[in-house]
C-alpha cells in the first residue's frame, strides 16, 4: 500500500493535487481489470485514452502525450518511461504489503531443508523446493515450486527462483587419459553467489565453480531454460534470454544482453552493453566488445559486417 504522493515521489512525477495526496494504491494491474485502488500505465494516446475512461486510482503516462491537451486529469501522474515507473512503482507496492518484509520466512511444508540453512526475513520457499546443507538464502526471496539449491551456494536479497531451476550443480568438467581415451571427474567443489534482485526462470540450471565460483551479479535477468556453466562471472544488469547456452569460464560484463539461443565457447568474453542477437555464437576465447554493438551469427560479429556476409551469400 502506498499514497498517490509516495508513488509520485517514487518514480519523478510532479507531486498530485492536494485532494488526492493521500488516496491509496494497493496494487498495480491491467487497464482492463482496474480498480479504483490500482495504479495502471499508458504509453501512447490510444492506451491513455483508455486509462482515462477506466476506475483506476492512477495513470502512469509518458509527458509529451499530456502537452496541449488542456487540463489533466488529477489521477495522472507524468513521467519519462511509464513501462519502467510502472514496474518500480509495482517492487514498491510489494515490498510495502503488510504480510511482507520484515515477516518471518514462509516455509511450505513439503520443502525439504539440509543442515544449517539460513532462511532471511520475507522469503518463501514453495512446495518440494530442496535446499541443500549451508545455504544461505537473502530477505524476501522467492523460492518456487521444486527448484533444487545445492549445498555451498548463497543468494542475496530479492531473488526469485522460477520452479524447476537448479542452483550448484557440479559443473560438466573431465579430464582425459591421452593414451587410454579415459575421462575421469574433475573436482567440482567451488561455490555459487546469486547477487541481490536476480531473478532466475523456470528450468534454468547454474553450476558451482569447479575450484573457485560462479558468480552472478546484482539486478540480472535470467529467462527459462538457460544454461550457465561453472566458474562462469556474469556482471550486473545482464539480460539472458532462453535457450542460452553458456560454457566454463565465460565473462559476461554489465549491461550486457544476450538473445534466444546464444551460444558462449568456453572462455568467452561479453564486454559491458554488448548486445548478442538471438542464436549468436561466439568461439571459446574469443571477445565481443563495445557497448551497445549488436553482433549476429556463428561465429558473432558486428551486425553491419553480418548483414553484409548475408547479401553476398544470397548474391551467389
Amino acid at each position: 500500500m502506498a499514497t498517490i504522493a509516495e508513488i509520485a515521489e517514487l518514480v519523478g512525477a510532479p507531486a498530485p493535487q492536494v485532494s488526492l495526496a493521500t488516496g491509496e494504491i494497493l496494487c498495480v494491474s491491467s487497464i482492463e481489470t482496474a480498480t479504483p485502488s490500482a495504479l495502471v500505465f499508458a504509453t501512447d494516446a490510444a492506451t491513455l485514452t483508455a486509462a482515462l475512461q477506466s476506475v483506476a486510482g492512477a495513470i502512469l503516462t509518458r509527458s509529451a502525450l499530456l502537452a496541449g491537451n488542456g487540463p489533466q486529469d488529477p489521477r495522472v501522474l507524468a513521467v519519462g518511461d511509464p513501462r519502467y515507473s510502472f514496474a518500480l512503482a509495482a517492487r514498491y507496492l510489494k515490498s510495502n504489503r503488510q504480510d511482507f518484509g520484515n515477516s518471518a520466512p514462509r516455509i511450505h511444508p513439503t520443502a525439504v531443508l539440509g543442515a544449517d540453512v539460513q532462511v532471511g526475513q520475507g522469503s518463501s520457499i514453495g512446495p518440494y523446493a530442496v535446499l541443500g546443507d549451508g545455504v544461505v538464502l537473502g530477505a524476501e526471496c522467492d523460492v518456487l515450486a521444486n527448484v533444487t539449491i545445492y549445498a555451498g551456494t548463497e543468494i542475496g536479497d530479492r531473488v526469485l527462483v522460477q520452479a524447476g531451476a537448479v542452483l550448484g550443480s557440479t559443473g560438466f568438467g573431465y579430464a582425459r587419459n591421452s593414451a587410454s581415451g579415459e575421462y575421469i571427474a574433475f573436482p567440482q567443489q567451488g561455490t555459487l553467489v546469486i547477487e541481490s534482485d536476480v531473478e532466475i526462470g523456470a528450468n534454468t540450471t547454474i553450476d558451482r565453480g569447479a575450484l573457485g565460483e560462479t558468480r552472478i551479479g546484482a539486478g540480472t535477468k535470467i529467462d527459462n531454460l538457460v544454461h550457465i556453466a561453472h566458474n562462469c562471472v556474469v556482471g550486473r544488469n545482464v539480460v539472458i534470454a532462453s535457450q542460452t547456452g553458456i560454457s566454463g569460464s565465460c565473462f559476461i560484463e554489465d549491461g550486457a544482453v544476450l538473445g534466444g539461443q546464444v551460444g558462449l565457447g568456453e572462455h568467452a568474453h561479453v564486454g559491458p552493453g554488448v548486445i548478442l542477437g538471438g542464436g549468436a555464437g561466439v568461439l571459446s576465447h574469443k571477445k565481443v566488445r563495445g557497448p551497445g554493438q549488436v553482433f549476429w551469427g556463428r561465429p558473432a560479429r558486428p551486425l553491419k559486417q553480418y548483414l553484409r556476409d548475408l547479401a553476398r551469400l544470397s548474391r551467389g
